[in-house]
């Protein structure tokens, strides 16, 4: 909906949500951004992780705003973005700089989820909430074999072995709530 909406609309800026049914919102920012790349995009979140962070920026946001910093931030962040600069969140920027000071392979494998597809994404989704493969292909209007396919790259992509390691996974990355 946000993606299509953009390109109805082509607005100036946009405040993402991160966490959107079916899509995430650091995919909708990518194919946003590869839409239309002059649209500027706050990432609007409650997530503080430097993963999160790393994700939205690396998707093309202009901006990472937190859903509990002041108004005053938030529009503080919206003038930045529209003189051409990129906005963090106080809230994040200790976060942000410890990993840049400290990253390692191992958190950089913590990130490994920006590198599913879109379809992937929905499906993960999905398999975690305990759909089924049929219901999966029904809401995607996808074939069975076609989210079985994506399933399995999935898995395979996040070296995961099993519906519950997905599900454990999707949770511990906020993919689903809980």
């Amino acid at each position: 909906m946000a993606v299509k909406q953009a390109k109805r609309l082509k607005p100036d800026l946009i405040l993402m949500d991160l966490r959107m049914p079916l899509m995430n919102g650091t995919e909708a920012i990518r194919i946003i951004k590869q839409g239309d790349p002059a649209i500027k995009i706050i990432a609007l979140t409650a997530h503080k992780s430097r993963d999160y962070v790393q994700a939205s920026f690396e998707a093309g946001a202009n901006g990472y705003v937190l859903k509990d910093d002041s108004s005053n931030s938030l529009l503080t962040a919206i003038d930045a973005i529209l003189a051409g600069q990129t906005y963090l969140s106080t809230g994040v920027c200790e976060t942000v700089l410890q990993g840049f000071l400290g990253y390692s392979e191992s958190s950089r494998a913590a990130v490994s989820w920006c590198k599913l597809t879109v379809r992937e994404r929905q499906v993960m989704k999905l398999v975690a909430e305990g759909h089924k493969n049929r219901e999966i292909a029904s809401c995607l209007s996808l074939s069975i074999k076609t989210v079985e396919k994506h399933r399995s790259n999935m898995m395979s992509k996040l070296d995961l072995h099993s519906v519950s390691e997905l599900t454990t996974y999707a949770i511990e990355h906020s993919l689903v709530a809980v």
